[in-house]
């Protein structure tokens, strides 16, 4: 299966330099590049994109409202959309990821990171980096003034461990390994946990994980 990719960024050199790589992946076709935010919001309700890969720091429309429009809490049937920036200390990037954004990537990333990146997303696997996005998370839920919202129902200790280990970025794979649970299992507590937590991804589990002091 082609994992359909649609990029935004103001620089034309920054998109043809990631339309080149993506592109000579076998399984990746990029559909549509924008230029700024308001066109890749227009470009992506139009073709639906498996993946948006949204540079935070465009004109007409930032990446914090487009992936809002795509992703958002009010939006029904909401994109897998990364944001990419050229500094991972960018205070912006939180604001995408409480927008809805399924992670971030930076600029200088590698050619596999980035196709990783992109397949995760798609796929619907961590997208939590833990040397870099996990940190994030922590400095700006530090800094929460307001009290998260409690869960609906307590959550089980087994729920808590896969909680703590998807915050950490931990792929399925990994948190089955980790806790000696099968993948199967694994998936069940991470839906049980969306539920239990009003969550609809892995980034929005973590950043809950983070702002009730789960992680440091």
């Amino acid at each position: 299966m082609t994992v359909r990719v649609l990029l935004a960024d103001d620089q034309s050199i920054i998109r043809a330099g990631l339309a080149t790589i993506l592109n000579d992946q076998p399984d990746i076709e990029v559909v549509a590049q924008a230029s700024d935010g308001r066109e890749a919001v227009t470009l992506a309700q139009r073709l639906r994109p498996d993946v948006c890969l949204l540079d935070i720091r465009m004109p007409n429309l930032d990446g914090i409202e487009a992936t809002r429009l795509l992703a958002g809490p009010d939006v029904i049937d909401p994109m897998a959309v990364v944001v990419i920036t050229t500094f991972d200390t960018d205070e912006y990037v939180y604001g995408a990821l409480k927008a809805g954004a399924r992670g971030f990537l930076l600029k200088g990333a590698s050619p596999d990171q980035l196709a990783h990146a992109v397949h995760s997303t798609a796929t619907g696997d961590a997208l939590i980096d833990p040397a870099i996005t996990a940190r994030l998370l922590a400095n700006f839920a530090n800094q929460a003034p307001a009290r998260p919202a409690q869960p609906l129902d307590l959550l089980t200790d087994r729920e808590e461990a896969v909680l703590i280990a998807v915050a950490r970025g931990k792929t399925n794979a990994e948190v089955g390994q980790e806790l000696h649970i099968s993948m199967s299992t694994v998936k069940f507590h991470i839906a049980g946990l969306m539920t239990k937590l009003a969550a609809r991804n892995r980034v929005e589990l973590a950043i809950w994980a983070y702002e009730t002091r789960r992680l440091h």
